[in-house]
């Protein structure tokens, strides 16, 4: 098992905790992920030699990007993935 984990940008509370780990968790080869909302970060376990830029990747289209790399429209998008993920509770 590997794991990484990234810090990022704009996470808010649960709404951002359920939608991250169930986008995340899309990906096949992720088996867990774990995140840390007083530190914005995300632990994710995955099994093989995945490029962990996906990762990041898909965070960012989410509203996430890794620490550093924010702005206005990834403020936006946030705050639209996070309401997706109160939804579904």
């Amino acid at each position: 098992m590997n794991t990484t984990i990234i810090t990022i940008e704009n996470l808010k509370c649960h709404g951002c905790v359920n939608t991250i780990t169930s986008e995340l968790l899309k990906f096949d080869e992720v088996k867990n992920v774990t995140i840390d909302l007083s530190n914005s970060s995300v632990e994710i376990n995955f099994t093989g030699n995945k490029n962990i830029k996906r990762y990041r990747q898909k965070l960012s289209l989410m509203g996430y990007p890794e620490k550093g790399n924010n702005s206005s429209l990834s403020v936006v998008k946030s705050f639209v993935s996070c309401a997706k993920g109160k939804i579904k509770n």
